[in-house]
């Protein structure tokens, strides 16, 4: 299964008239530890133990809870409270908080202790989805909840034009969806939300074919073919890592000549309108681009 939501794609739930936004944060006790733990084989869980008697804990919390939500369910942020706790401490023998940890297929993967900067939190919890993707969990998790947006809630008009291939995307129809977004291009050609479904769906179309551990050998291999290149770029950039799945196709762009730099250019073009075009990541692989390729 992999993930309908491209982390820091452009928001398609414009499309939609869905004024609250989901929740993917949820607070543990004892009793609940286990199974949120066991839902790590379908999608990743990030574990935070905090206490109200550590002043950072209540910065971190905020931070990680703006990260999952951003998320839109690419992970679940599960927070413990030490405090009321005892049995897990004792058993993590948690000696300092805030203390947060990755959770793959129900194995621990300590993150890092004490305060982050958001920058650097954003970092460790993308080479934690790389790791999920490696080991095939591109599960999405289910929203705990909803937050109304900042401002109060809205009341956005669903547009009827986009039905279609919005409720194809949300049943996870994405070569339907994608089909439903061309149809809606060679209507309007210049319609910027149908350019950027039409291309998240057809990179989730690709991403849903692919074995997840034979793109990253393939990939990691001394020469790589094109296809595989291509595959690894696809990759990274659904589960998250956009900056590395650019850096990869601008790399070897540069080393390839003819119909292969086409392909190559061809998908970093198409990735791009996955994104915010005024995303910084965005707009250094364009420059990274136009040195590849002269």
């Amino acid at each position: 299964m992999v993930m309908a939501q491209i982390s820091g794609a452009i928001d398609l739930s414009r499309l939609a008239a869905t004024p609250a936004t989901g929740v993917y944060v949820t607070e543990l006790t004892e009793a609940t530890f286990e199974a949120t733990l066991r839902k790590s084989v379908q999608y990743p869980v990030v574990l935070e133990f905090y206490s109200a008697r550590a002043p950072e804990s209540a910065a971190m919390g905020e931070t990680l809870a703006t990260l999952a939500n951003a998320g839109g369910g690419a992970w679940l942020l599960a927070r413990m409270n030490v405090d009321t706790s005892p049995q897990i401490v004792q058993a993590l023998q948690i000696r300092a908080v805030p203390m947060v940890v990755g959770v793959l297929g129900g194995q621990l993967v300590p993150l890092w202790q004490g305060s982050m900067p958001k920058d650097d939190a954003e970092k460790v919890i993308g080479e934690l989805l790389k790791m999920a993707a490696g080991n095939g969990i591109l599960g999405k998790a289910e929203p705990q909840g909803t937050a109304e947006p900042v401002g109060g809630p809205s009341e956005p008009e669903l547009d009827p034009r986009y039905t279609p291939a919005y409720d194809a995307m949300e049943r996870g129809d994405f070569a339907g969806a994608e089909a439903e977004f061309a149809k809606l291009l060679a209507a309007a050609p210049g319609d910027a939300l149908a350019k950027a479904g039409q291309a998240q769906a057809g990179l989730l179309t690709r991403v849903a074919g692919l074995d997840p551990a034979q793109v990253v050998a393939a990939a990691g291999a001394a020469a790589p073919t094109v296809d595989a290149i291509l595959d690894a770029a696809d990759l990274d950039v659904a589960t998250g890592n956009v900056a590395q799945g650019f850096a990869r196709l601008t790399a070897a762009i540069a080393l390839h000549a003819g119909d292969d730099r086409d392909r190559l250019r061809l998908r970093l073009l198409e990735l791009f309108d996955t994104q915010d075009p005024s995303d910084k990541v965005v707009l250094t692989a364009r420059r990274d681009l136009a040195t590849a390729l002269f």
